[in-house]
């Protein structure tokens, strides 16, 4: 089961759903960085769930604790083992069902692979496995600030088929940041948030699930990051993100409006500011070739309704029979509002990755 993301900087994940806990192992992570639960526990929080009546009623504070890799509050270069334990855990929701096929879920194909499968909350195919994801996240996070002043932010820009404006600004990071989280769904315009969190109260209501997508920016990623061919940073990316549960689609600069236009429209035209190599467009997305330009990293994230809903939906059990399902369980209306943060983590995961391996092994530099 693939548990392990990156080549240097690489984190291990373990835990299930309704397990005893969650969490994650980190590799290769530098020595001397100062780091304690304060700097993981804040991303931790904007993830976890019941922080809202827009998500899942489940009731878990999610506190890390750092069992190994540090010292006197600085890391010391060995493996660094990151634990959060669940506190409220319920197989019940689950026994009516325990059987049965859930439409759209990973019962069928983990039983396929596997030949057993945890029913309980989905196991490691919940959301809540993101939980280590998350963690190391905000490790790398801290790498790339402190070395390279690396800025990440995520936001909802959509929810079903309320979307930000064509022409939205998000030049500004800093403001960004400061409107998305200061509201539930954490979108950068407050009166569309509004009409976001009147959607999802009525589609809770009606027991359905609404998808939508989230937009990433990163500014001073340096160029020169990732490999041609196979290890690109854009195909590394697109990895990370479709590791997410519920990512059905990404994105990457223009994306898929590259199609509809012509090469004398979208080639990023260079030109030198102030003796640095700069682009006028960033069609781009801040990558060309696999590896960064400099300029600012831009991706769009599409995430599908959730799988659970209280819905009847026919369906089938193990056995083959077909069966009427009503999902029991305590599940989000709308997964992306707690996807924010997985996002940025994911992404940093990737850029810190890099970042190391640039800086021990630079191939053009023999």
């Amino acid at each position: 089961m693939g548990s392990s993301l990156g080549r240097l900087f690489k984190i291990t994940t373990y835990g299930e759903s309704h397990g005893k806990a969650v969490g994650c192992v980190i590799e290769n992570c530098p020595a001397g960085l100062i780091l304690t639960e304060k700097d993981i526990q804040p991303d931790l929080d904007r993830r976890r769930p019941g922080q809202s009546a827009l998500t899942t009623p489940r009731k878990e504070p999610d506190t890390v604790e750092i069992l190994s890799g540090t010292f006197q509050e600085k890391t010391i270069g060995s493996p660094i083992s990151l634990i959060v334990y669940n506190k409220e855990a319920k197989e019940s929701d689950y026994a009516d069902f325990k059987d049965i096929y859930r439409p759209s879920h990973a019962d069928f194909t983990y039983h396929q692979r596997y030949g057993y499968r945890t029913y309980v909350g989905g196991g490691r195919a919940s959301a809540r496995s993101t939980i280590g994801v998350t963690a190391a996240g905000a490790v790398a996070k801290k790498i790339l600030k402190e070395k390279l002043k690396t800025d990440i932010c995520a936001y909802v820009s959509q929810i079903h088929d309320l979307i930000l404006p064509n022409g939205f600004d998000n030049s500004n990071i800093k403001k960004i940041r400061d409107i998305a989280e200061k509201n539930d769904i954490r979108c950068p315009d407050l009166k569309l948030a509004e009409k976001m969190t009147e959607k999802i109260k009525n589609i809770k209501k009606e027991g359905d699930s609404l998808g939508g997508v989230i937009e990433l920016i990163a500014d001073n990623v340096p160029a020169g990051l990732g490999d041609p061919v196979f290890d690109r940073m854009d195909a590394l990316l697109a990895q990370a993100m479709m590791a997410i549960p519920a990512v059905k689609g990404v994105e990457i600069g223009s994306g898929f409006s590259a199609a509809s236009m012509k090469g004398s429209e979208h080639n990023d035209l260079f030109f030198n500011e102030k003796g640095k190599i700069r682009t006028r467009t960033n069609y781009s997305g801040g990558i060309q070739g696999g590896i960064t330009n400099g300029e600012r990293i831009f991706m769009r994230i599409a995430f599908k309704p959730t799988a659970t809903i209280r819905k009847e939906m026919p369906t089938v059990s193990e056995k083959g029979e077909e069966v009427i399902l009503k999902a029991k369980g305590r599940h989000d209306p709308c997964v992306l509002p707690r996807a924010v943060p997985i996002v940025e983590a994911f992404a940093a995961l990737v850029f810190a990755d890099q970042y190391l391996i640039s800086k021990t092994a630079n191939y053009n530099k023999l």
